[in-house]
């Protein structure tokens, strides 16, 4: 199926879609391991972000816009039924936000190492070390995708040099040559209001779980978390939610795929 120039894959015959959405510097091969686990039980539905696809290079989705096409790729996979969110990093955002939107389409929710995003709460938790840390890799990110939209063709070679050095600096398992400038468009979207921004997005902390079940699933060996203590404390305070801790670092399916894919089954109810 292609929806907006997008190929989507979909995977399993079961009653069940199971919607995943990655992050950075991924594609949407980075489900591969979850898919194989959990195809015999769901309908798998996954698709590289647009504008995150070398292979299809178009235009970045402001944060309206993506929602908009997460919910055109819903109502084709699921017209009838509500389906779970699978998440990780920006696809975390963007899941959270759709959820805000559209949360009769929403059932559940699956959501790794991004949290409470824009609360309070989780700046309140950096020390300066740390607040340093985030702003230092977001900001060259951010930067990266500028010089490549000034620049065009003359400035790509460098946007997606930075792009890959930032990449193999924080351990990210996916292919380097996979990864272009174009990926960084969430960063500039953060940090320079490019394509509107992020400033009208929901408040996280306050509207979700929101009635509905959730499995947070982190890494503990990080200089910095992506969630709160009070976002745990939300999660695990809900009827039918949970929160597991791995050893491992932001890439949790990529880092222990066979014990996570274990409590996804678990969660899930998958047989």
């Amino acid at each position: 199926m292609k929806i907006q120039g997008v190929d989507i894959q979909i995977e399993g015959n079961g009653s069940e879609a199971l919607v995943m959405l990655h992050g950075w510097p991924d594609t949407s091969a980075l489900w591969n391991d979850t898919v194989i686990a959990l195809q015999g039980s769901y309908q798998c539905v996954r698709f590289t972000l647009p504008a995150f696809d070398a292979n299809a290079p178009m235009p970045a989705k402001s944060l309206s816009d993506m929602v908009a096409f997460v919910h055109e790729v819903l109502q084709q996979v699921s017209p009838q039924k509500p389906v779970t969110l699978v998440l990780h990093d920006w696809g975390c955002l963007f899941g959270y936000e759709y959820a805000a939107m559209y949360p009769e389409r929403v059932s559940r929710m699956v959501a790794v190492d991004v949290g409470d995003h824009n609360s309070q709460a989780l700046y309140a938790s950096w020390n300066a070390k740390a607040k340093w840390g985030v702003f230092s890799y977001q900001i060259w990110l951010a930067i990266a995708w500028q010089i490549a939209q000034i620049l065009g063709a003359a400035g790509r070679p460098l946007a997606d040099r930075m792009t890959r050095y930032m990449a193999k600096t924080l351990r990210c398992p996916s292919p380097l040559a996979a990864m272009h400038a174009g990926m960084n468009a969430p960063y500039a979207m953060k940090w320079m209001r490019a394509l509107n921004g992020f400033d009208m997005a929901a408040d996280v902390l306050q509207i979700l779980p929101a009635a509905r079940p959730m499995l947070y699933i982190y890494g503990r060996r990080k200089p910095f978390m992506f969630h709160s203590a009070r976002w745990l404390e939300k999660i695990a305070s809900q009827p039918g939610s949970r929160v597991e801790g791995f050893d491992t670092g932001h890439w949790v399916m990529s880092n222990k795929p066979e014990a996570f894919n274990a409590l996804l089954k678990e969660w899930l109810g998958t047989p």
